[in-house]
């Protein structure tokens, strides 16, 4: 799955990992269902809700998109601890070698998990990497009842936000 990124961006939104239908299609959070998409056009970070096939828009909006872990799965649970570390590492190095303003990681539990930080929340995290200011932001993916479409967007609205 090729990553979305370039030079100068306001947020780098990280992934868990791609669903076997993103793995598929080579989209990001490309699954019918998930509400990645939704939730960035109604915070307003693009102005019109983009599919999945215009991912390379993202750029001109200021935003790009990867993932923690490479590999396709049916569900995030089913990547090892060791998975998710390694990506973490991995994301770190996208971070100092692009330098977003912010990088915000979608996935509560794989954060805590990739960066040893079991008691994170949603949000603000206390912790840089180099300069660069990091998010954690709900899981879109469908599975996760815990947030609906409106809580998500607003999640996502209050990063907007915090860009000022």
């Amino acid at each position: 799955m090729p990553d979305v990124i370039g030079a100068g961006l306001a947020v780098l939104f990280c992934g868990i990992n791609p669903s076997l239908y993103s793995g598929a299609t080579g989209r990001h959070f490309a699954r019918p269902g998930n509400r990645f998409w939704p939730a960035l056009h109604l915070s307003g970070f693009t102005p019109r809700l983009l599919d999945p096939g215009e991912q390379g828009l993202l750029t001109d909006y200021g935003l790009g998109v990867t993932n923690l872990v490479a590999r396709a799965t049916a569900r995030a649970d089913e990547l090892s601890d060791d998975e998710l570390t390694r990506g973490g590492h991995r994301l770190r190095g996208l971070v100092a070698e692009y330098e977003p303003r912010v990088v915000a990681v979608v996935g509560i539990t794989a954060y805590r998990v990739a960066f040893a930080a079991p008691k994170a929340v949603i949000g603000a995290q206390a912790e840089l990497f180099e300069s660069v200011r990091v998010w954690v932001l709900p899981n879109p993916s469908g599975l996760n009842a815990h947030y609906q479409l409106p809580d998500l967007a607003a999640e996502f609205r209050r990063l907007r936000e915090s860009l000022g």
